[in-house]
């Protein structure tokens, strides 16, 4: 691991407004989470599903999906064809590698933390409806419920990546 403090010990991020720094740390410190426990890990166990648990693949597909997903939600939108169609093949074991799942994963972070980089503290209380139910959440509830997912999953895949190591 890292000799670093955690993310949200080295002060204040350039650019992103006070109120979602704390989202902006935990989506960060997962980043940096998640590269580094997957760096070298085999293509061949991505799959795996130890105990009946959650496969690495799994886990890299699902934060990238649902940070792409909440962050469309935030912004008031619709989910489109392909995003729905992305949501269908979470999990599926498809002809990917870990540096490629990384590689998305990466990409949704970046374009989280430049959208919360956008996101005016007024609009924090707004309400915007999730899914095709519409069940009302707000921009904040969005965010920080991002954030918190993104790091269950961390952990659930620190886990998963562990005990797939060990056999």
């Amino acid at each position: 691991m890292s000799n670093k403090p955690e993310v949200w010990l080295r002060g204040p991020l350039d650019g992103i407004p006070a109120l979602l720094q704390p989202v902006a740390h935990a989506l960060l410190q997962a980043r940096e989470e998640v590269n580094e426990l997957m760096q070298d890990f085999p293509d061949a166990l991505l799959w795996e599903r130890p105990a009946g648990m959650a496969s690495p693949g799994f886990h890299l597909q699902h934060m990238a999906g649902v940070l792409d997903r909440l962050y469309t939600y935030a912004r008031g939108e619709a989910l489109n064809q392909q995003q729905l169609d992305y949501l269908a093949a979470e999990g599926k074991n498809i002809s990917v590698t870990v540096n490629q799942l990384l590689e998305h994963f990466n990409q949704q972070v970046d374009i989280a933390i430049k959208q919360l980089s956008e996101t005016d503290e007024a609009t924090l209380i707004k309400v915007r409806g999730v899914g095709r139910a519409n069940i009302p959440s707000t921009v904040i509830g969005l965010l920080v419920h991002s954030a918190e997912h993104t790091m269950r999953h961390t952990g659930q895949l620190l886990v998963t990546v562990r005990v797939l190591l060990d056999k």
